[in-house]
């Protein structure tokens, strides 16, 4: 099958997966612009994420993620992090899904605990119990994309790769 090398590349997946550095190095690999759909919502809407969701709550939040998800299918030529939790939208996922090559990365519970341990500027991750159940409950929507990435144990710059080799395909 041969991609439509003009589209984007999205990331997605569950926080602590490594979309957002993994992104950046393939942005820079390609040549490409990258953008964080979270910095994006934090430059429109001049707020941190923490703060939308502690003064407006995460349906607030969610709003405002999918006008971003919009805003960022109609781009090209783009390396898109996407929140954690943009995907799970249905309407989300399949915007992106026609927007380019979409990609969940996904690594090993304890190996995400072990990334998130400071829990800075992340709203969710308030504790491991409520992680792995949120975790749990985004199982099937995660497993809806086509193409996955266990970045378990590799390296950023491995992950990169894998990424690139998918678009190249």
């Amino acid at each position: 099958m041969i991609l439509n090398m003009s589209r984007n590349i999205i990331l997605t997946g569950f926080m602590g997966t490594g979309k957002t550095t993994v992104g950046q190095i393939v942005a820079d690999f390609i040549g490409w612009h990258f953008v964080d759909s979270d910095d994006e919502i934090v430059q429109r809407i001049g707020k941190s994420v923490a703060d939308i969701f502690a003064q407006e709550g995460e349906a607030a939040f969610r709003r405002y993620e999918r006008i971003i998800c919009q805003s960022l299918a109609a781009r090209e030529s783009q390396v898109i992090a996407t929140g954690g939790g943009m995907l799970v939208d249905p309407a989300n996922r399949e915007l992106m899904l026609m927007s380019g090559l979409v990609i969940c990365l996904t690594a090993a519970p304890d190996s995400i605990q072990e990334r998130l341990e400071s829990g800075a500027g992340r709203p969710l991750a308030t504790n491991w119990q409520a992680l792995e159940a949120l975790l749990e409950q985004r199982k099937a929507d995660y497993a809806a994309i086509p193409y996955q990435i266990d970045t378990t144990g590799l390296t950023p710059q491995q992950v990169a790769e894998k990424v690139v080799a998918l678009w190249k395909t």
